[in-house]
């Protein structure tokens, strides 16, 4: 793709077209994903990450500058995202032996405690239903019966790069819907 048509791409998509969204993940999902399994080698990490790295590509399409590559510009938010996830898997090894402590605690949690988290579980589970059943399904199979991307392709009858991408716009607008709830409670 010549550069002033990937330009016209990147600037459709900025302005939130989901078909040149769409187009722009199709022609560097590979790269990313690539460069990315490299660094982490598994490739379920490989695919979550890859999706974060595209949710923060869109996200932040009006801070590129087109004076540099797109390409490299990606894989630098690919590296960050990356040394984000090592970051946070030091964090949790770290952090295991709390984890153990805080199973132990989870016995001793009064039944007003456990009737709280049941709560906050119902209201996520109300948030979910309220979406629009296209997400409903991708979150439901991604996330609560914890289906793989082919998997969840397969049983949608999507192609794995369009669910990759349903996956992605799901999650951003459940975060957006759970954001939004959290401040209507405080």
């Amino acid at each position: 793709m010549k550069d002033d048509q990937l330009f016209s791409l990147i600037l459709a998509a900025r302005n939130k077209d989901q078909k040149a969204q769409t187009k722009l993940i199709n022609l560097f999902w590979v790269d990313v994903f690539s460069f990315v399994l490299k660094k982490v080698q598994d490739e379920n990490d490989a695919d979550e990450i890859t999706v974060n790295v595209f949710s923060k590509i869109l996200n932040k399409l009006d801070l590129y500058d087109p004076d540099f590559q797109f390409k490299t510009w990606i894989l630098t938010i690919a590296q960050n995202t990356v040394i984000d996830f090592w970051r946070k898997k030091n964090r949790e090894n770290e952090d295991a032996s709390d984890e153990l402590h805080e199973v132990k605690n989870q016995f001793a949690k009064s039944p007003e405690e456990l009737l709280i988290s049941e709560e906050e579980q119902a209201k996520i589970q109300k948030i979910v239903e309220s979406m629009d059943t296209n997400y409903q399904d991708i979150i439901r199979l991604r996330f609560f019966e914890e289906k793989s991307i082919k998997e969840i392709a397969e049983e949608l009858n999507l192609s794995v790069s369009n669910t990759k991408v349903r996956i992605m716009r799901a999650k951003k607008v459940l975060a957006q819907l759970l954001k939004d709830h959290n401040l209507d409670t405080e």
